[in-house]
C-alpha cells in the first residue's frame, strides 16, 4: 500500500502510548528505526500512571495499576531507565477471629516470625510446611518459566520439559488450582490467601474446568522468577514517565491527543487513520503495532472482534491521616499495611462471594486486598504530608464482575464500597472513616473505580485489567512465533492482550518490538 500523498512516512507506527507500547517505541528507536506513537488521552502511561487524585494534596497516587513483579530487568537494563523499585519486608497480613479472639496470620519478617505466626494461627507446624513445600515448588517454577517471557513462544512440551516438575506441571497447567490448594492445605484462612493469586482480576472458582485461575495464578507467582510483588519507587508513573524519556531520547516522536481511528493495510504497507482536537490525519508506516485490546483492534481493522471481555473488580485509592489500629494486639499496622492486608479471602468466603456475583448479586462479603504504598516508598507524599504521618491506602476488591454494575453504576459503586469498607472495618479497633484525610474542598480523600469506570477512563473492555483472558505462556492455534501475531503480516499486537500479557511487564512491548526487527533486519 503506497503511502497516501503528503502523509509523513515512518518504520513503525504505535497505536496506544501505555506502557508496553513506549516499551516497544525505545526498543525500535534504540535499533534506529522511525517510530510514532499516537495516544488518544493528553498524556502517556496508559493504566500506569501517577496521579494527584485528591484537590490540593500534594500526594502522587498510582491511580490504577500499582504494584511491579512482571516487569523483567532485561528490559530495564537494554533501555537504561531510571527506575527502581523496593522490596516489601512483610508479605501479607490476613486478620481472623478464633475462639472469639482477634488474631490474624503475619507472613514475612524473617522464616521464625512467619512460622511463629502460622503456629499462633493454627496450632501447630502442618501448614508452615506446607507453605513452604508448596512455594518453593512454585519458585522454582518461576526461575524456568520467567526467562521464557522475552523468548519466542516455547511449545507445551518444551515448557514443560523445561519446568520438569511433574507434580508442579500437573498443579498449576492441567488441574484446577483448587485441587492443590485443597491437596496441600487443611486451614480455610490459608486455603484463601493462597487462592487469590489466581484470582485477582479473574472472575472464577477455585475449580473452575476452564483454568482461567490458574492461568491468573501462574503469572502472580513468577514475576521476577521469585513471584515478589514489589513497590514502583516513585509511583507508577515513574516507570512510564523513564520509558516515554527512553523513547523520545532515542528519537521516537509521542503525540498525545491523537485517537487512531482505522489502520488500512495490505500486509506490506499500513496506513494509520487519526483525528485530534485540530482535524484529521493519516500516517504511513510498514509496520503498525497495537497497543491496546484485540477488541480495540479489530475495531481499527474492520476485522471480527473477539468475544467480549469482562473485568471483575473494585480499585479504591484513599489517603489517611494515619493508620488505623488493628483488633489483632499483637500486630503492629505498620506491618500489616505494608504487605497485601487480605480481607474476607477465607477459601469459603471466596466461594459464596463468586457464587453469589455469578447469581447478579454483590457478595455479602465483597473480598478485597489492600496494601500502603507510602510505607515502603514515601516519596509520593509531599515532604508536609510525610512529616505529618500521612499515609496512602490502595484497595483492590474482587469478585465483582461488571454485569453488576450495569443498572447504576453509581448506587453500586457506593453500595459496594461501603460494604466493603465494612469488612475492613470488622478487623480494626476505630473506623477507617475517622482515618481519612480531607482534600481542599473539605472531602474525604476517597476514590473507587468499577470495572465500567476503567472502560470509560481507559478503554480497557468492560475493564478487564488483563484486555481478556490470561494466555498460557506457550505456543497454541494462531498465537505466532513471539505472541503478538494477528491475521495481517505488519499488525501487531503488543497490549496487554498479547499471548503472554498482562500486569505492568513491558513484554509484549519487547516481544512485537523483537518481531519487527527480526522481520526488518537484513
Amino acid at each position: 500500500m503506497p503511502a497516501t500523498e503528503g502523509t509523513r512516512s515512518y518504520d513503525a507506527v504505535i497505536v496506544g502510548g501505555g506502557h508496553n507500547g513506549l516499551v516497544a517505541a525505545a526498543y525500535l528507536a534504540r535499533a534506529g528505526r522511525s517510530v510514532l506513537v499516537l495516544e488518544r488521552l493528553g498524556h502517556t502511561g496508559g493504566a500506569a500512571v501517577s496521579t494527584r487524585a485528591f484537590t490540593g494534596v500534594d500526594a502522587r497516587l498510582s491511580r490504577y495499576s500499582y504494584l511491579v513483579s512482571l516487569l523483567p530487568q532485561k528490559i530495564v537494563r537494554d533501555l537504561g531507565l531510571d527506575f527502581r523499585v523496593r522490596s516489601r519486608t512483610i508479605s501479607s497480613y490476613t486478620p481472623a477471629e478464633r475462639d472469639g479472639r482477634p488474631t490474624g496470620l503475619l507472613v514475612g519478617g524473617g522464616e521464625e516470625r512467619t512460622r511463629a505466626a502460622f503456629a499462633r494461627l493454627t496450632g501447630g507446624e502442618r501448614e508452615y510446611v506446607a507453605w513452604q513445600r508448596f512455594y518453593g515448588r512454585t519458585a522454582r517454577v518461576a526461575e524456568r518459566v520467567f526467562p521464557t517471557l522475552t523468548e519466542p513462544l516455547p511449545t507445551r512440551d518444551e515448557l514443560r520439559r523445561r519446568v520438569d516438575d511433574e507434580t508442579a506441571w500437573r498443579a498449576l497447567f492441567e488441574e484446577p488450582i483448587g485441587v492443590a490448594v485443597e491437596e496441600n492445605f487443611a486451614d480455610d484462612l490459608v486455603r484463601g490467601v493462597v487462592l487469590t493469586d489466581a484470582l485477582i482480576g479473574t472472575f472464577a472458582d477455585a475449580h473452575d474446568p476452564s483454568l482461567v485461575q490458574n492461568r491468573c495464578f501462574l503469572y502472580h507467582v513468577i514475576g521476577g522468577g521469585t513471584g515478589a510483588w514489589d513497590v514502583p519507587v516513585g509511583g507508577m508513573g515513574a516507570l512510564t514517565d523513564a520509558l516515554a524519556a527512553a523513547a523520545r531520547s532515542a528519537g521516537a516522536e509521542l503525540r498525545t491527543g491523537h485517537e487512531a481511528v482505522r489502520i488500512a493495510t495490505d500486509g506490506e504497507r499500513a496506513e494509520v487513520a487519526y483525528r485530534t482536537a485540530d482535524g484529521e490525519g493519516v500516517a504511513a508506516a510498514r509496520h503498525v503495532l497495537v497497543n491496546a485490546s484485540p477488541q480495540e483492534l479489530a475495531t481499527l481493522t474492520g476485522d471480527l472482534a473477539p468475544d467480549p471481555a469482562e473485568g471483575a473488580q473494585l480499585k479504591v485509592n484513599m489517603l489517611l491521616t494515619r493508620l488505623p489500629k488493628l483488633r489483632d494486639p499483637d500486630t503492629d499496622p505498620r506491618e500489616a499495611f505494608a504487605g497485601t492486608f487480605h480481607v474476607a479471602e477465607g477459601y469459603r468466603q471466596l466461594a459464596t462471594a463468586h457464587d453469589q456475583a455469578a447469581a447478579g448479586e454483590l457478595p455479602d462479603a465483597p473480598p478485597s486486598e489492600i496494601y500502603c504504598h507510602s510505607l515502603t516508598d514515601p516519596s509520593i507524599l509531599g515532604p508536609e504530608l510525610a512529616e505529618r504521618g500521612y499515609q496512602t491506602l490502595t484497595l483492590f476488591g474482587l469478585h465483582t464482575p461488571a454485569r453488576l454494575f450495569d443498572r447504576d453504576n453509581d448506587a453500586v459503586r457506593e453500595e459496594l464500597l461501603k460494604s466493603t469498607l465494612a469488612q475492613l472495618d470488622a478487623h480494626l479497633a476505630e473506623p477507617l472513616a475517622d482515618c481519612l484525610a480531607t482534600d481542599a474542598d473539605g472531602r474525604p480523600c476517597i476514590e473507587a473505580k468499577t470495572p465500567l469506570d476503567l472502560e470509560r477512563d481507559l478503554g480497557l473492555p468492560g475493564g478487564n485489567i488483563f484486555h481478556r483472558a490470561l494466555s498460557w505462556p506457550y505456543t497454541q492455534e494462531g498465537t505466532g512465533r513471539w505472541g503478538v501475531e494477528t491475521g495481517h503480516a505488519n499488525v501487531l499486537l503488543c497490549g496487554a492482550g498479547a499471548v503472554r500479557g498482562g500486569g505492568v511487564s513491558g513484554v509484549p512491548g519487547h516481544n512485537a518490538a523483537m518481531a519487527v526487527l527480526e522481520a526488518t533486519t537484513p
